[in-house]
Order: structure tokens, then C-alpha cells, then sequence
């Protein structure tokens, strides 16, 4: 309870405790904790509820914050001309694949958008959860009044209590209110009325328990946690792999601009020797061919160093760096790639989905949302029923000052009764029920959708990567052919049995098969990290997880399979293979 008193002193002036008053609502006014309590207090309590997520889903947790270089930071104190000069500035990387993804983490735009989308939905889940705990209230009202006689009141109407949701579908409320009205002039009356009551409903047929709108409300919050989680994660997976991919995507191109810049070198070195030829031996027209293809082998270089350095600066903008930072690339990851060779994937197609259905996160939440749908019918239908709702109440009236150590039993009045809504119309509720079905078999063919597509992209992984396993063998047999068609090319040309286009046709090859084998060797290795991502298996949290199999300690050898695009012995399998239905031999 709070009240104060005023007391009269000559005329309409207001002092001693009537003065005091006005203080301490001034002090109540301003109290209150700071923003960066109230920041934290989310931080630490949005945190927890993510760990403890992610230590029921995975058996384990990570550090996660969504912190960055400017959060700690008075948004006032930043000016767009910070990140003019970041962007102004010059800075020299040099990185290998490694340190690429942690830089990636920590700098791309797109990442931590999902961070904080994750860090959202854990929010809202503490605003349900709240709900269910003691939300207290307090207000005053201070007042004061004069007329035209002299006469000059004051008021103060403190109420305090608190409300909460009960797990049980009811709610629960307590509240306490002072009416205290005072004249400081005139005739120095007083007057004052305490009320402290409390409320209780609590639904008996429809919204009972888990029907309750806040109690499905507090559960559809928690599982939205849970996807998020997930969803995360997985996304976290195909960050790294795109990171990967890009990364292997620009060495490929270094090694076609290498390749394209030797291509030219020798172009010249053929215009030169035809050149010197002209003089008794070759024709005009062989050197004008030398020097045009000298001069498409330059347009190709260029052409190739502009697309690099602008596939570079869409890396930087992926990355979250500034364009104006000077990236170069670690040659040394390509190389291990070379080295480590094609890995297979050895899985049977049943098995892969299967890994599928248990572990990837997009499955799992499909599946999950299914739950949900089935969820919201049995809501529905319990909004069809009639509402029974128990009510009950008790007050403590006083219209003097009270003293609550002592009780007056004829202060005190309860009552208790039934709030019975009868079924008479029913229409919005039975077109409610009628939608959840309807959504219900919608759901339905979205999980049947969900599970198709990820057998589909299983099954055409499988046979993409075959398929790119069997070009690189071949890539590397026309690279060989075509390195010694050119060497062929040469010695007849010196010895003067073929002409010039000859030999820019063979080098022209040539280039061709060196180009298209890195490509090659690099679509391979994103198909393959591709496939495993749609397994849900690949662990990006290990050392250059894009050179390591997880089939090694997840399968057994009964798990192993052929690839339905196989060609035993690496030789072509005659079409009728593939496009006839043929009777298995009893």
C-alpha cells in the first residue's frame, strides 16, 4: 500500500509530505534498470535456450553469440563515413582454404542474418515462456485539484498485482488498490479504500491443458526453436561447402589463366617460327593464320584474367569483405585436391536416403511440421466443444486505512460460479476445423513432396558424380592425346610434311582438354560435397572435411553400392542397359 498525507499550510501552497510526494514520483518515474542490462538479460537468457537446444539435438553445444565488431558500440557514435573508409582503404590478404572459411564466418553479411534470425526466434520463444510466470504490474495515478472557492485536493491511486497463465489453460491474477483522496484547504477531509482482490478461470471442457491458445502458443514457440536449430546448422553445412566451392571455383580459373597465358606464349613462338620460314619456305597466308591465332590466344587470356578478377570481387562481396581488399588465393589446396584423387562415395541409393531421412535437417523439420498440422486439427476440433469455464474470485474491501496483519471477516468476499458458452453457432469454429483438414492433407502432400525431392537429388548425385568421375578419366586421356598431337604437329612442320593450321588446331586442343581437366576435377569435387550435404552427413567442422569420406566410420560394407550410372572396368555399357526393362536370370 501506498499513500500519502498532505497537510494544510495557508492558502493553496503544498508542502512537507504533499511536496515529498511529487519527489518520490519523480524517483519512481525514473527508476528502472539500464539498456545494456536489459540487453544482456536477453542475451543470456536467449543463449541458454539455445544451447540447451542444441545439446537435445546434436549432443552437444557451440559457442554463439551474434556479436559483431559493432555491437558494443553507441549506434549514435557510428557514421557512414566508417564504412566509406573501410571501403577506401587498401588491405592485402593472403589465404589458403583454412583460414578462408574462418574469415567467412566471421565477415559474411548473408551468416550472420542467419544468426540473428536464429537469435529471433529463441526471443520470442522467452516472450511465451513468460507468460507462465508472474507478470507484475504497479501504476499510480497522482492527482491534483482546485476550484474557484480556494479549496485545493490530492489524489493518489496506487494498484499493484500481477497475472499469470497456468500450464492448465486458466489464468490467475492478484491485484491490490489504494484510493487515497485528501484536501489540503478548506475542510481537511480524508478519505480512503483498499481493494485487494484475486481472480481465477480456469476452462473445464474447450481449451483445457494443451488446448489452450497459450499453452499451443508456448509449444509451437518451442518447436519453431528446435527447426531454427537446425535449420542453422544445415545451413552452416552448405555455407562452408559454397565457400568451398567458390574457393576451388577461382583456383580453377587461376589455372586457366595460367594455361591461357602459355597458350599464348606458344602461339608466338609458332608465329615467330613461321615468320622466320617465310622467308624461302612458308607461304604469307600460314603467317597471317599464326598471328590470328596469336591474337585469339591473347583475346583469350584477357578475356580470362577479367572474368577472374570480377569472380573475385563477387567471392569478396560473398566473404563480406570490401571490394577494395587485395584477396589472393593459397595455390596449395588445389594441389591437395590433385593428390588426394577422385574419393568415391560407395553407398547404396536406399542407404543414402535413409541417412537422409535420420540426419538432415530439412527432413527432419518437414517431418516434425507434419506433427504440427496434425496438432492443429485436434485444436480445432476442441474449439467445437462447449465452453465450460470455472470462476472464482475473492476481495478485501476496506474504506479505512488498513492494517493487513490483522483481518476483518466482514471485509472479505469470494464467490464461485460457471461461464457456460453454449454451442449455438458454431460457423466460424466449423470452417476453422474444416481449414485445418484441408491444411492437413496440404502438409501431407508437402512431406510426400519433401521426401521425393530428397530421393531424387540423391539418386541424380549419385549419378552426377559418376558421370563427372567418368569425364575427368576421359578429360585426362584427350589431354594426353591432344599434348602429343601437338608435339607431333611440330616435328612435321619442321620437317615440313603439314602446314601451320596443323598445328594451330592441335594447340587449340590442347587448351581446350588442359582447361576443361581442372574444371572437370573441380565439378567433381562439388558434386561430390553436394551429395554428402543431401545425406546429411558431411561434417564441415573438421580440418579440410572436403578431402575426408564420413562414409568411412558411418557404414558398414552391407551399406556399400553400385552406382546405377557404373560402367564396369570404366567401359561404356550399351544403351539397351539403360533404356530396355530386361528379366533378371533365375
Amino acid at each position: 500500500m501506498v499513500s500519502h498525507h498532505g497537510t494544510r499550510s495557508g492558502g493553496r501552497g503544498l508542502t512537507g509530505s504533499a511536496g515529498a510526494a511529487c519527489g518520490l514520483l519523480l524517483v519512481l518515474l525514473g527508476a528502472g534498470c539500464s539498456t545494456s542490462h536489459y540487453r544482456k538479460a536477453a542475451d543470456e537468457q536467449v543463449y541458454g535456450i539455445i544451447q540447451t537446444v542444441e545439446g537435445h539435438v546434436f549432443g552437444r553445444t557451440n559457442a554463439f553469440t551474434i556479436d559483431t565488431r559493432w555491437s558494443a558500440r553507441d549506434p549514435k557514435e557510428i557514421s557512414p563515413e566508417e564504412l566509406l573508409q573501410d571501403r577506401t582503404g587498401t588491405n592485402l590478404l593472403v589465404l589458403n582454404l583454412e583460414q578462408m572459411l574462418e574469415l567467412a564466418v566471421g565477415s559474411s553479411r548473408n551468416y550472420q542474418s542467419q544468426k540473428e534470425q536464429l537469435y529471433l526466434t529463441a526471443l520470442n520463444l522467452t516472450g511465451q515462456q513468460h507468460r507462465f510466470t508472474p507478470q507484475f504490474f504497479g501504476s499510480l495515478t497522482p492527482q491534483i485539484a482546485g476550484n474557484g472557492s480556494g479549496e485545493l485536493s490530492g489524489s493518489l491511486n496506487p494498484q499493484v498485482g500481477f497475472s499469470q497463465f497456468l500450464k492448465s489453460g486458466g489464468n490467475f491474477s492478484v491485484q491490490l488498490v489504494n484510493d487515497l483522496f485528501r484536501y489540503y484547504t478548506g475542510d481537511p477531509r480524508e478519505s480512503v479504500m483498499s481493494v485487494l482482490s484475486v481472480n481465477v478461470a480456469q476452462p473445464l471442457l474447450q481449451g483445457f491443458g494443451k488446448n489452450s491458445d497459450a499453452v499451443e502458443s508456448l509449444t509451437q514457440s518451442q518447436r519453431e526453436v528446435v527447426y531454427a536449430v537446425r535449420s542453422f546448422a544445415q545451413y552452416q553445412r552448405q555455407f562452408d561447402v559454397d565457400i568451398v566451392n567458390d574457393y576451388f571455383s577461382l583456383l580453377g580459373l587461376k589455372d586457366t589463366v595460367r594455361n591461357n597465358y602459355t597458350n599464348y606464349l606458344r602461339k608466338v613462338d609458332t608465329t615467330k617460327y613461321v615468320e622466320a620460314r617465310s622467308v624461302d619456305r612458308a607461304r604469307r597466308s600460314e603467317v597471317d593464320d599464326a598471328r590470328a591465332s596469336e591474337l585469339g590466344a591473347r583475346i583469350s587470356y584477357i578475356n580470362s584474367v577479367a572474368s577472374y578478377l570480377s569472380q573475385m570481387d563477387a567471392f569478396k562481396i560473398t566473404l563480406g569483405l570490401p571490394i577494395s581488399y587485395d584477396l589472393y588465393l593459397d595455390d596449395q589446396d588445389l594441389a591437395d585436391l590433385d593428390q588426394a584423387g577422385l574419393i568415391p562415395v560407395d553407398v547404396d541409393r536406399r542407404q543414402a536416403f535413409g541417412l537422409a531421412v535420420e540426419t538432415h535437417a530439412d527432413v527432419l523439420n518437414a517431418i516434425d511440421q507434419f506433427e504440427d498440422r496434425k496438432r492443429k486439427i485436434e485444436l480445432a476440433a476442441d474449439k467445437l466443444k462447449t465452453a465450460v469455464t470455472l470462476i472464482g474470485s475473492a476481495s478485501y474491501r476496506a474504506n479505512e486505512r488498513v492494517d493487513y496483519t490483522t483481518f476483518n471477516p466482514d471485509a472479505f468476499n469470494y464467490g464461485v460460479g460457471l461461464q457456460i458458452d453454449l454451442p449455438f453457432d458454431r460457423l466460424s469454429e466449423r470452417n476453422a476445423y474444416r481449414t485445418t483438414l484441408v491444411q492437413f492433407e496440404q502438409q501431407l502432400r508437402s512431406l510426400g513432396l519433401t521426401l521425393d525431392q530428397f530421393k531424387d537429388r540423391i539418386d541424380r548425385g549419385l549419378r552426377t558424380l559418376e558421370q563427372r568421375r567418368l569425364n575427368y578419366l576421359n578429360r585426362q586421356a584427350q589431354l594426353d592425346v591432344n599434348r602429343r598431337r601437338v608435339e607431333q604437329s611440330q616435328i612435321l612442320l619442321e620437317a615440313g610434311r603439314a602446314n601451320i593450321r596443323d598445328l594451330r588446331e592441335a594447340q587449340d586442343l590442347l587448351i581446350i582438354a588442359q582447361n576443361d581437366l581442372t574444371s572437370t576435377r573441380v565439378d567433381y569435387l562439388q558434386a561430390r560435397l553436394q551429395l554428402l550435404l543431401d545425406m546429411g552427413i558431411i561434417r564441415t567442422e573438421e580440418a579440410q572435411f572436403w578431402l575426408r569420406d564420413p562414409l568411412v566410420d558411418m557404414s558398414t560394407e552391407g551399406d556399400r553400392g553400385v552406382n546405377p550410372l557404373k560402367m564396369p572396368g570404366d567401359e561404356l555399357r550399351p544403351p539397351d542397359e539403360f533404356l530396355e526393362f530386361r528379366h533378371e536370370a533365375n
